[in-house]
């Protein structure tokens, strides 16, 4: 279960990288700053852009990490450019790329915390399942609704990417 979920981890956050690449031929096309998209928000209480592409990139390798004991890269939050951010995303998949099925073995029993818990613990299972997934999914969500929301063509195609279909 794990190693095919972060398959379309990796899946995913490359679709991310695409859907940058086309903001920023976007700009280009309408000739502005294609990094002014880094401050973008949907509701003034949310996120910035920026965050929500440094989140799913975390939740991916974060998750990664604490199921199964290897430490993750270190990424500051610095990024200024659209460039800065894809350079996060794709250290983000050569991580994940690193991992087998293997790595995971026990994931399910470990106990998972982290600092704004307070101390509590999940299970690895509890922790995938309930927590790791969903964030992950709702970050990234929000960086293609950003885009969209602020003309970039990408559409459900875009989100899903290649599909394994075959002719029957």
């Amino acid at each position: 279960m794990y190693i095919e979920t972060f398959s379309q981890m990796k899946k995913q956050l490359g679709q991310m990288e695409k859907w940058l690449e086309t903001a920023a031929t976007f700009a280009k096309t309408k000739s502005f700053d294609p990094n002014i998209f880094l401050g973008f928000r949907l509701a003034p209480d949310q996120l910035p852009f920026s965050r929500q592409v440094q989140i799913a990139c975390d939740s991916a390798k974060l998750a990664a990490s604490r199921l199964t004991g290897k430490e993750a890269p270190s990424h500051p939050d610095t990024e200024q450019t659209l460039e800065q951010l894809s350079a996060r995303i794709r250290s983000v998949i050569a991580y994940l790329d690193g991992f087998s099925a293997r790595d995971f073995e026990g994931a399910a029993e470990r106990s998972i915390t982290q600092p704004r818990w307070e101390g509590k613990t999940m299970t690895g299972a509890n922790y995938f399942l309930e927590h790791a997934v969903p964030n992950f999914f709702f970050h990234i969500t929000h960086v293609y609704a950003l885009l969209r929301h602020n003309g970039v063509n990408v559409g459900k195609a875009d989100y899903l990417g290649a599909l394994s279909l075959r002719a029957p």
